[in-house]
């Protein structure tokens, strides 16, 4: 099997490509990447000592994708992934549109081309915004839950949010990008005759993640934590109570590889991919982990209400469980074992993340 990966050297990329190249007996796994994000070339340097072959081309240019080689498979894991991309003064509007958008028709025409099919890694966040932050809540303990006591909101359970919650406007900038990637996609597979697959994922974490406060939050919170850095609880009050679910990323190869090697009748083809309720935490439940872990360091309450943040989101993989068999493998508390052991051996990691060492 020859998979192509777009994106190959962020954290998606490369777990997908490390795991590919050991479980897929002959298998070609090679890349794309535009080596823009920090710490990129590490993870260029450690995938060609594996034998899996990383181009530097950029999918938002079509001609980076017209010399290479054909492929059974491509995985779409090239985009801006943050939800403040286009709006927070580092990146522009068009630049998130041309990454997460163009790149995507690129990628689909290189498909087309090649007669080969396509798995998009979208988001959580093609979820509406409003919908979201308007889920009945309650406290409990240090942190929030669904309150079944309040009028159920259709496509949220307290296993989750399902991919029948509504995608109505708004959904950030970031998020508009992915859903429409998700409905080009799908059509370019029916027009073209080429199986496509979109997977919706939530929080992604384990050892070598590019954290940032903007996403990767589990890793940043962590390494940030360790290196006694500055940490807030944005919002909510202040106490940390949000909640997110994460999952690991060989979890995510795995739903993959479901995905590629199904000859089933077509049917459903977006699904949810996350952690779910038994692998969801707040961030006050992840501090006590770190102060555990690292000694005591509290992050400062801080009362701002930014526009993109809520206070609950967790995801329900039941579709991707019932349709295709697929069980997570990795629960929270061994993901968060394997970062605490990356935070300490590495603990200049957040200057890579930031690009200030390499």
């Amino acid at each position: 099997m020859r998979i192509l990966i777009a994106g190959i050297c962020g954290f998606a990329g490369a777990s997908l490509a490390r795991t590919f190249h050991s479980a897929i007996e002959g298998s070609r796994i090679f890349g794309v990447d535009n080596l823009l994000r920090p710490g990129a070339e590490r993870n260029r340097g450690d995938l060609r000592a594996l034998g899996i072959e990383v181009l530097h081309g950029d999918t938002r240019m079509p001609s980076d994708l017209e010399t290479l080689p054909g492929a059974d498979w491509v995985i779409d894991a090239a985009a801006n992934p943050s939800v403040l991309a286009g709006v927070d003064g580092r990146s522009s509007s068009r630049q998130l549109i041309e990454h997460n958008l163009h790149g995507t028709l690129n990628l689909l025409e290189y498909c087309k081309r090649h007669k080969a099919g396509f798995i998009l890694l979208s988001s959580s966040r093609v979820y509406s915004i409003p919908a979201l932050a308007s889920l009945p809540l309650r406290t409990e303990g240090r942190r929030f839950i669904l309150d079944s006591s309040q009028p159920p909101m259709p496509g949220a359970t307290a296993e989750g949010i399902a991919e029948t919650f509504p995608v109505t406007a708004p959904v950030s900038l970031y998020g508009s990008t992915k859903l429409a990637s998700e409905a080009v996609a799908l059509e370019y597979g029916y027009a073209f005759d080429f199986p496509v697959w979109i997977d919706r994922c939530g929080v992604l974490a384990g050892a070598g993640q590019f954290g940032t406060a903007e996403q990767g939050i589990f890793s940043y919170w962590m390494h940030a934590h360790s290196a006694r850095r500055p940490l807030r609880y944005i919002g909510f009050g202040g106490l940390g109570l949000q909640v997110r679910d994460a999952f690991h990323p060989e979890d995510l190869a795995q739903l993959l590889l479901l995905q590629m090697r199904d000859t089933g009748p077509k049917g459903e083809r977006i699904f949810n991919a996350g952690g779910g309720a038994s692998n969801a935490m707040s961030l006050a439940e992840l501090t006590a982990i770190c102060d555990r872990k690292f000694g005591a360091h509290a992050p400062q309450p801080d009362s701002s209400v930014r526009p993109f943040d809520l206070p609950w989101v967790v995801m329900d993989s039941a579709r991707a469980q019932q349709r295709l068999g697929w069980i997570r493998r990795r629960t929270l508390v061994s993901i968060l074992d394997e970062i605490a052991e990356h935070a300490r051996s590495h603990p200049e990691w957040l200057d890579v993340c930031e690009g200030k060492r390499s």
